[in-house]
């Protein structure tokens, strides 16, 4: 099962958002953030192959990084 909790969404430009989001897959959690763009046809975001998906205890590192 694949589940996905929306933390939050940062405008990138007219078309684009990052959008940072808890996700599960296998019993195992990941902090995703990845670019996602505006499906004309459909009005929706979809996700891009542009992201990093991080183990929880990781994020910490990251932002310090940051």
């Amino acid at each position: 099962m694949n589940k996905e909790n929306i933390i939050t969404q940062i405008k990138k430009n007219s078309n684009e958002v990052y959008r940072i989001s808890e996700k599960e897959y296998e019993g195992y959690r990941f902090i995703d953030v990845r670019i996602y763009y505006m499906d004309k046809s459909s009005g929706e975001y979809k996700p891009t192959k542009k992201g990093i998906s991080l183990m929880p205890d990781k994020v910490p590192g990251v932002i310090e990084g940051i």
